[in-house]
């Protein structure tokens, strides 16, 4: 063999050591209500089952396939790992430092919404011993930059809830206005003034009240829907595919 040859095949090794893999993971917002009634922002992780990061939590997600689009690869690792189906579900970011793990990988990141009924009875049965749910105010060390990416789709949630009608995917499709003002302020993170919050929502134009109330120890509260001819988000120019 030449020496030219066996730098070739050098060169060759050295590539395949230092090929660059695309992963797909995804942060999965849901809500939950604490004795007291209040609700919180809360997202499933996953133990993982191996090296790097060996008993770990970390966000679900996988390897893309080179026969899938992401869509289809966000879906489908979501669907292997926690057996959830997100209502919403939006590309977050593409985060690939170099050192975010010890090969060369870049992770394409969805963030996606599921309702908190939907969450408590996703898949029974789906093999979850590895998955539990978190608030998202306070998660524990995860694996690789993943602590990073749930603050960058926090804060997205946090900046869409704001102009659109994002905090639909955690609702039913027919709410109260107070249920609704209890979504953004588990997203906002701050108590919210029933007056005010009441007026922005009307006049904002995208609610359409119903015939139908909601009974309990208070008196009735009609119960509202979105409007659907609205998008859930702002997606741009682009059209995404679910």
């Amino acid at each position: 063999m030449t020496r030219t040859t066996l730098l070739d095949a050098a060169h060759e090794a050295a590539a395949a050591s230092t090929a660059t893999r695309v992963a797909v993971s995804t942060v999965i917002f849901s809500l939950r209500r604490s004795p007291d009634g209040r609700a919180s922002v809360v997202l499933p992780l996953v133990t993982r089952t191996r090296d790097p990061h060996q008993g770990q939590w970390a966000l679900p997600g996988g390897w893309l396939d080179i026969t899938e689009s992401l869509d289809a690869a966000a879906a489908r690792t979501l669907a292997e790992t926690t057996g959830l189906a997100p209502s919403y579900l939006e590309q977050l970011y593409a985060f690939g430092a170099v050192d975010r793990s010890p090969t060369r990988v870049i992770s394409i990141v969805y963030w996606a919404l599921v309702r908190e009924d939907e969450s408590r009875s996703a898949s029974p049965d789906h093999d979850q011993e590895n998955v539990a749910w978190f608030d998202a105010s306070a998660l524990p060390a995860l694996a690789f930059d993943h602590n990073e990416i749930v603050e960058y789709a926090l804060w997205r949630l946090r900046n869409k809830v704001g102009y659109s009608r994002v905090a639909h995917g955690l609702l039913a499709d027919e709410f109260t206005l107070a249920e609704l003002r209890e979504v953004y302020e588990a997203i906002l993170g701050r108590r919210l003034d029933p007056a005010n919050f009441r007026r922005q929502v009307e006049n904002a134009g995208n609610l359409v009240p119903t015939d139908s109330f909601r009974t309990g120890s208070h008196r009735p509260a009609r119960l509202y829907r979105y409007n659907q001819d609205a998008e859930l988000a702002e997606r741009g120019p682009l059209t995404v595919r679910q």
